[in-house]
């Protein structure tokens, strides 16, 4: 396996402790419907004259805002609202820095308008592992950049990125408990790593969280979190095994967009 060099955008706490992500099953899926109808050139954008048919429909939405602080908090709220509010700020924010985010997160497909749900098939690959079918699919839609703090999956997980561009962090079960554990230990904490709520989403955490995974600065104890790394480009996707601890950020210019197919499990 071989070693990755991590941009500066990218450093952790110790150079060379993350390795390129080769191991875990990737495949293209350059051909799936989504990717062609809900997206459009160049950066690219979210191609409203289809998406906005569905535009009363609504959605759970992530809505992150910067205060007027200087040390860069956030607040963080979760709500339902029609997908055409989402569509006019994603107009809006692939051309500005707006302080207010919103991110389409864990929206479940099954509850998608049936158009949207013909647009993501079920992989062949996921068909054929397992019991050959999902626990449950969900899309994630936003402007980059976006984040996903450090989290693990009751099951595995295929991963698609449908556009923009991704990168993904994992850590193996042990290690990825180690990195929590060291988190909430800094925070005088013993939260559930199996129960994760909005606490994960804002405040100290959030920035503890993000800091061990993805920055320069040591956690607890301070020593190395070795990990994986791997970019994930349009039309490609990785699989996520059982309890592997992740984190994700969208790099890059203008609309993103990815579905998680989690397996049932053996």
């Amino acid at each position: 396996m071989s070693e990755l060099e991590i941009d500066s955008p990218l450093n952790l706490h110790a150079n060379n402790a993350w390795h390129e992500h080769q191991d875990l099953a990737r495949q293209t899926f350059k051909d799936f419907p989504a990717r062609r109808k809900w997206f459009q050139a160049p950066w690219p954008t979210f191609n409203s004259s289809y998406l906005g048919h569905f535009g009363d429909h609504l959605i759970p939405l992530e809505l992150t805002r910067s205060t007027s602080n200087t040390d860069g908090e956030t607040t963080f709220d979760r709500a339902e609202a029609p997908f055409s509010i989402f569509l006019e700020w994603a107009e809006r924010a692939v051309t500005e820095a707006p302080r207010q985010r919103l991110y389409v997160a864990q929206a479940s497909l099954d509850r998608l308008p049936k158009p949207l749900q013909d647009d993501l098939p079920t992989p062949e690959l996921v068909a054929k592992t397992g019991k050959g079918d999902l626990y449950d699919a969900s899309i994630w839609l936003g402007v980059a950049p976006t984040y996903t703090p450090l989290h693990r999956d009751p099951n595995p997980n295929l991963y698609l990125q449908l556009a923009g561009r991704k990168i993904i962090r994992l850590l193996e079960p042990d290690a990825g408990h180690s990195a929590f554990a060291s988190v909430q230990a800094a925070l005088r904490s013993k939260a559930s790593s199996k129960f994760r709520g909005e606490e994960m989403m804002k405040g100290q955490e959030k920035a503890l969280l993000e800091a061990c995974i993805w920055s320069n600065e040591a956690i607890g104890d301070g020593k190395e979190t070795v990990g994986y790394e791997a970019s994930l480009d349009a039309g490609e996707s990785m699989f996520i095994p059982q309890g592997w601890w992740h984190s994700v950020k969208s790099v890059g210019l203008g609309c993103t967009g990815s579905v998680s197919q989690t397996i049932s499990e053996y």
